[in-house]
């Protein structure tokens, strides 16, 4: 059978800004490829590349003549999936279609439509297995866990309970030879760039581990994992790491340092390999001021950049989301990943009620910390969570899920929305200043100094009208 697994394009402007800052190969779906029998043809097509991203998908759809098309997507793209899935019916009435993702675990109920024949929710490598292999003996209906099929085998007890996520040793290696990993770019920025160096490199991801053991209440892993932290074979993960076409490393992990134990068998294993490579990860202040060391051993490895999650600046604020941190210790974090050598990307978040007093005192927070890679989102718990539960009655749009991009205030604004939009633009704006290129005025290449304009350009136009994307009667 021939598969065709769908990466899709976003509509909105806030997202399609952040990726002329960022895209990132579409791992998820070498997985999925990896774990489907070689027998099977299959294909992998990224509408993010495509400028005419529908165009597009009919010209594969009809050139390919998929038996199985499957997609992945995020919250705000489940309209997206849904349109494109009523494309493959028409076009194909034949094919089998399928949808996994983010969004197909935690509101899988959204995607029970007749243009649609099953979900995969969670870890999808051996679900989608048993699914191609179910589809393959002609027994549709057949019990598959991790699976959901639509319509009259719906099963309603089944959507309420969580995906067990399988052992991380099961996790097969990505076909990245389904897609050109040249095409995949990030913004790289650290503390010691060489002069005239390129900051937008190839970079590949790697997934080391799966969960976390927090608990912070806007987050769906939690849930997800049962609160564990699961690492993979330490030495699998060198090996794949050494095998990869680039040498810019970009962990996709939910927290890279959190088991310590791992994190130096990790960096023991690319050490005896003799790795040369760049890498990104994701860190929390709580992990990097318990374990400096480790952190100074991942530097020594080649760790240019570390996010760390400040999300908000007073600890009534980091206490009510349960982030179990402090602002004095993302504070103290901050200095030691830079005294390390590790540069910094500092996620904050603002809050719908968000007046002009307080988006001045974040400005004014920002601008005293020490050289960072600032980036701003609107606090958006994901569906499953206690908070999005919470938030839900006072939800102000009819279709949540088509704004569900941290960037967009599902609930009212206290300022209007169009001021709010204009105030969080300027926050992101000087935020963008604060990146250690700047501030230490690195020399860049002409051509990555004129893309990294647009690019920045781009990002900030997509938060100053973002509040477009609403109805007209919420703009003021």
């Amino acid at each position: 059978m021939k598969i065709l697994l769908v990466k899709p394009k976003a509509r909105l402007r806030t997202v399609l800004g952040f990726e002329a800052l960022q895209r990132l190969e579409p791992i998820e779906l070498g997985y999925l490829a990896a774990a489907v029998p070689e027998r099977h043809p299959i294909k992998i097509v990224d509408l993010r590349l495509f400028r005419n991203a529908e165009n597009a998908f009919k010209s594969v759809l009809r050139r390919f003549g998929p038996d199985i098309v499957g997609f992945t997507g995020y919250t705000h793209e489940a309209t997206i999936v849904k349109g494109l899935s009523r494309m493959v019916r028409q076009l194909l009435p034949r094919a089998f279609i399928v949808v996994g993702g983010h969004h197909a675990t935690v509101a899988p109920s959204d995607y029970n439509t007749s243009s649609i024949d099953a979900i995969v929710r969670g870890e999808g490598c051996a679900t989608f297995r048993g699914l191609v292999g179910a589809i393959e003996d002609g027994e549709i209906g057949r019990p598959i866990s991790g699976l959901l099929w639509t319509g009259e085998h719906y099963d309603m007890e089944q959507e309420g309970i969580w995906p067990q996520f399988p052992d991380p040793a099961t996790l097969p290696k990505p076909r990245r030879d389904l897609w050109d990993p040249m095409t995949y770019r990030s913004v790289w920025v650290s503390e010691e760039m060489k002069p005239w160096g390129r900051i937008f490199p190839a970079v590949s991801l790697v997934r080391a581990s799966w969960g976390c053991r927090m608990k912070c209440t806007f987050c769906v892993v939690p849930h997800l994992c049962g609160g564990e932290h699961r690492p993979r074979p330490a030495d699998w993960v060198a090996e794949e790491i050494e095998k990869l076409p680039t040498d810019h490393v970009y962990f996709c992990d939910d927290e890279n340092f959190i088991d310590e134990e791992f994190a130096w068998n990790l960096a023991e294993a690319i050490e005896r390999r003799g790795i040369q490579k760049r890498y990104f990860a994701w860190t929390r202040s709580t992990t990097v001021n318990r374990s400096p060391d480790l952190l100074k051993k991942w530097r020594e490895l080649g760790l240019d950049g570390a996010f760390l999650g400040f999300e908000f600046t007073t600890d009534s604020e980091l206490k009510r989301a349960r982030k179990g941190g402090t602002v004095a210790g993302n504070e103290r974090a901050l200095d030691v990943l830079r005294n390390a050598g590790i540069a910094v990307h500092a996620g904050f978040m603002v809050t719908p009620d968000y007046t002009e007093s307080r988006f001045a005192e974040l400005r004014h927070y920002v601008r005293n910390l020490p050289p960072a890679q600032c980036s701003f989102t609107v606090t958006t718990p994901s569906p499953g969570t206690p908070d999005y539960d919470a938030m839900r009655a006072e939800m102000w749009v009819d279709q949540p899920f088509d704004f569900h991009d941290c960037m967009h205030p599902l609930t009212q604004t206290h300022l209007p929305l169009k001021r709010f939009a204009e105030l969080f633009a300027i926050q992101a704006s000087e935020g963008a200043a604060k990146t250690p290129l700047r501030q230490h005025n690195h020399p860049l290449v002409p051509t990555d100094l004129i893309r990294v304009l647009r690019a920045q350009h781009r990002y900030e136009s997509g938060y100053r009208r973002m509040y477009r994307d609403y109805p007209r009667e919420l703009w003021t």
